[in-house]
C-alpha cells in the first residue's frame, strides 16, 4: 500500500473549504467573499500542482 503525501490532503481541505467560502458568501451577498474565495481556490490548487510537479521530477511519485 501507497504512503499517503499528508500535504496534498491538506491542499484538497484548504480548496474544498474556499470552495465552501464561495457558497457562504454567495450566501451573504458579499462581492469581496466570493472573489477572495476564487483566488484563495486558485491559489491553493496552483500550489498543489506546483508541488505535485516538484515531487514528480524529484522521482517521490
Amino acid at each position: 500500500m501507497k504512503k499517503i503525501k499528508w500535504i496534498f490532503v491538506v491542499y484538497a481541505l484548504l480548496a474544498a473549504m474556499s470552495i465552501m467560502g464561495i457558497g457562504v458568501a454567495i450566501g451573504e451577498e458579499s462581492f469581496l467573499g466570493v472573489i477572495g474565495s476564487i483566488l484563495a481556490f486558485v491559489l491553493v490548487m496552483g500550489f498543489g500542482f506546483k508541488t505535485k510537479a516538484k515531487m514528480r521530477a524529484n522521482g517521490e511519485i
